[in-house]
């Protein structure tokens, strides 16, 4: 498929990955919670530390690698079914699978005005596969849908995170000037990657994840 004019590209990537998208990004901290609950998170470094984890050698990364695949797979108008359910076999606990299913599902639901999902597509799909897919089938070029990607979810983490610990908004936005370089390698990395490069080390992120979902009192869902 013919990339997507540039400009028009930014402004759709724009909206999918806004805040005011309806995908409900803004009630999972991705385990976030509970880290900072336990004081692994407590200031803007150990913030910083954790996502760098994610993005390098965590489900953030998997997410980049399950989005690379996915938008080969339906640039080319295959099928995204079997990455689809690779992803959601891939979420390491209860709630990691509802955070990514249902915005997954969400995202789909609103995305009508820009191209529904046609053949090939799963009914229930992850949300970076998702994203994927729709990016490709509408001509947005992979390496930029990639990148808005990650810098979406680490935003959203970022968000989370100065209310839980709390951290005042000028560390939170300085943390996103700071995490720029991380986001555009990662992206980079992941425009060349394939399945078998899939996996993570981020284990305290996952029992993080899996201790949250019986936390007393929380604020977000995962």
């Amino acid at each position: 498929m013919t990339d997507l004019d540039p400009n028009a590209a930014l402004l759709r990537l724009m909206t999918w990955l806004s805040p005011a998208f309806p995908v409900g990004a803004f009630s999972y901290s991705h385990g976030i919670e509970r880290a900072v609950h336990d004081g692994l998170i407590h200031d803007k470094v150990s913030l910083q530390d954790w996502l760098v984890d994610l993005i390098q050698h965590g489900s953030v990364w998997n997410d980049a690698v399950l989005f690379a695949a996915s938008w080969r797979e339906s640039d080319s108008g295959g099928d995204v079914r079997e990455t689809a359910e690779l992803g959601e076999a891939m979420a390491g606990s209860k709630e990691r699978h509802m955070e990514t299913m249902l915005q997954g599902n969400a995202f789909l639901q609103a995305i009508g005005h820009w191209g529904a999902k046609d053949s090939g597509f799963a009914d229930d799909m992850p949300y970076p596969v998702a994203v994927a897919a729709i990016a490709a089938r509408n001509g947005v070029a992979l390496e930029p849908a990639i990148a808005a990607f990650l810098h979406a979810v680490l935003s959203n983490l970022i968000q989370g995170a100065v209310r839980l610990v709390p951290l005042g908004q000028s560390q939170g936005v300085a943390l996103m000037a700071e995490l720029e370089k991380q986001i555009l390698t990662i992206a980079a990395r992941a425009v060349n990657s394939r399945l078998d490069d899939l996996g993570s080390a981020a284990i305290v992120s996952d029992i993080m994840a899996m201790q949250h979902e019986t936390q007393y009192s929380r604020v977000f869902r995962s």
